[in-house]
């Protein structure tokens, strides 16, 4: 079955073992082209996994998985993936690992070029002061900024956002979920974000897609998020919408979990 070309990504009974562990079986989903979905699930229920099959990294074992109607077989600079890891080369400045994005998507472009559109990226995640330092001499938040910079300098048309935050404190984390919501309000290129914060999912997506408890993880349920844009965190947990969605899909990962337990 061929996804719609009108679908920037699919996922089509897509199925992925680990040697002898179903991880995910059946999997159905689909992106339209500059929508921001975020998938929550438990830990361990397989969202990584859906993130690399995405990503091209790996092959499903059953379905088919695909960018504009075409077979994803590969990597590509279509796809931007932001990690948990921030995964930056530490001899590099900030502004050279941005660049290496550059570089491989644009090597036609003169250098001084691939040079102003490296920190153009970096002027857009605040971190145009930091140009210079190397990985080592910046926090946790900096260096997650400059992974998202790096995936944005390939101007990708689908971002694809591995739990980046999970690993930073409250207050940073803060900070990066506004900037990622202006980032996507700036580029409007389709996102994919995997998390276990019911929150940080309602604040930035337009869409929450639920995964189910592994093994043999599936996405369970789909829920619009009706909340008018820019979203301000504030005014959100006085919003009576927010406290129903959060609510409701809270109730859903629970029920998936209680069905799971019985079932073992």
């Amino acid at each position: 079955m061929t996804s719609s070309p009108s679908s920037a990504l699919a996922l089509r009974g897509v199925a992925k073992r680990h040697g002898s562990v179903d991880v995910l079986r059946d999997v159905d989903f689909e992106l339209a082209p500059g929508e921001f979905a975020a998938i929550v699930g438990f830990s361990g229920s397989g969202k990584s996994t859906l993130v690399s099959l995405l990503a091209g990294l790996i092959e499903p074992d059953a379905g088919s998985v695909e960018h504009e109607g075409r077979p994803i077989t590969g990597p590509g600079p279509e796809r931007g993936v932001v990690f948990q890891s921030y995964a930056l080369l530490p001899w590099q400045t900030a502004l050279a690992n941005v660049q290496l994005a550059v570089d491989a998507v644009h090597p036609e472009l003169p250098r001084a070029e691939r040079r102003a559109r490296a920190l153009a990226e970096l002027r857009a995640v605040g971190l145009e002061d930091a140009r210079d330092r190397r990985p080592s001499e910046l926090s946790g938040g900096m260096r997650q900024r400059v992974a998202v910079a790096r995936a944005l300098a390939m101007e990708p048309r689908i971002l694809l956002l591995d739990e980046p935050l999970s690993a930073l404190d409250a207050l940073t984390r803060a900070s990066l979920q506004d900037q990622i919501a202006a980032l996507w309000a700036r580029v409007r290129c389709g996102v994919v974000l995997v998390t276990n914060d019911v929150d940080e999912a309602i604040l930035l997506a337009d869409r929450i897609l639920v995964l189910s408890p592994g093994p043999g993880a599936r996405l369970s349920a789909s829920f619009a998020v009706p909340l008018a844009r820019p979203r301000e965190r504030a005014a959100l947990n006085r919003d009576p919408a927010f406290r129903k969605l959060r609510n409701e899909v809270l109730a859903c990962l629970l029920d998936l979990r209680r069905r799971r337990e019985d079932a073992a």
